[in-house]
């Protein structure tokens, strides 16, 4: 794929994503991203940790999966290759939004509109959340760009981080989260359980209520993840951490060489650049998930041999 800019060759796989370079489609992305995760929601059954809020990943973009509306039941998907919202329901009715430099406003009045046209209404809280200075979708004319290139990049990302996730996921047979997509904090990630109760955590996310992050919090994890970066941190990351954080973990021994501990954040960060230009991705980025669980689980004294299994791998 040639670079639109550059025109440079682009790895596919493992793209380059400068947060520079696509800040002000990542921005208004977001705010999309959080109206369609809204509207899951606020129709999903609830579930612990709000795992029912998520999207997922798939072949062309990511996706709520099938939400229910009485008895009809239909899907929001963004759609990366061809860049357009898709609605799908269970009557055999598809609907196609663009996805196009637009409003968060006027992105927002379309989907809500057209899902009224299929008899589908939902009302939704429509103030952002985990963000700074968030401004109500229905006023929000500040976001609306979308740059197709970059927005394919992300996704693309995200197609090779839920791979490996999942690979990772497959190891361990405690409760374990799927691998999903937080609109709100804008990160892919895969959370593993102790199995204990935690202290209540103390809260503090911007524009999130604490009861929410205590229900999230509520028991023992080691989380992991894929964030495109934002603020303080200028570059996309993988990063992991555990709640509650045990003695020593600042210091625990990780690989690879190129991951290292963040103070400012809690956790433990390998940036993606490391991942990509490796010779092979795909170990490097499982070292770093593995050896940041072992941190989490030796120095917390989680009871390995019962919540783990010897992979299948894959040849």
């Amino acid at each position: 794929m040639a670079d639109p800019v550059h025109g440079t060759l682009i790895d596919t796989t493992w793209p380059s994503l400068p947060l520079a370079e696509w800040q002000d489609t990542y921005e208004t992305l977001h705010m999309w991203t959080q109206i369609v995760g809204k509207i899951r929601l606020t129709l999903a059954p609830k579930i612990n940790h709000w795992w029912h809020s998520t999207l997922y990943v798939t072949p062309r973009g990511v996706t709520t999966s099938s939400m229910a509306c009485g008895t009809r039941t239909f899907e929001i998907s963004f759609n990366f290759l061809e860049h357009q919202l898709q609605i799908d329901t269970s009557d055999g009715t598809t609907r196609r939004i663009a996805l196009a430099p637009r409003s968060v406003a006027d992105f927002y009045q379309d989907v809500i509109g057209t899902l009224r046209a299929l008899n589908i209404n939902v009302q939704i809280w429509t103030m952002p959340q985990e963000v700074q200075e968030p401004i109500p979708f229905e006023q929000d004319y500040k976001h609306a760009a979308y740059d197709p290139e970059y927005a394919q990049r992300f996704w693309r990302i995200l197609l090779q981080a839920d791979r490996i996730m999942t690979a990772f996921r497959s190891r361990f047979i405690g409760k374990s989260s799927p691998v999903h997509f937080f609109w709100g904090s804008f990160d892919l990630a895969v959370t593993r359980f102790s199995g204990r109760l935690a202290p209540e955590h103390p809260g503090g996310v911007p524009n999130m209520a604490d009861w929410v992050t205590r229900e999230a919090y509520s028991h023992e994890v080691s989380s992991c993840g894929f964030w495109p970066g934002g603020g303080a941190v200028v570059e996309p990351i993988f990063y992991a951490y555990a709640y509650p954080t045990p003695e020593g973990f600042a210091d625990y021994s990780i690989q690879p060489k190129e991951a290292f501990y963040n103070s400012q954040l809690g956790e433990f960060i390998l940036p993606y650049e490391a991942v990509r230009q490796a010779d092979n991705p795909d170990e490097v980025l499982l070292s770093f998930l593995q050896s940041t669980y072992e941190a989490a689980a030796n120095l917390g004294d989680w009871d390995r041999a019962a919540l783990e299994s010897t992979p299948v791998l894959q040849t």
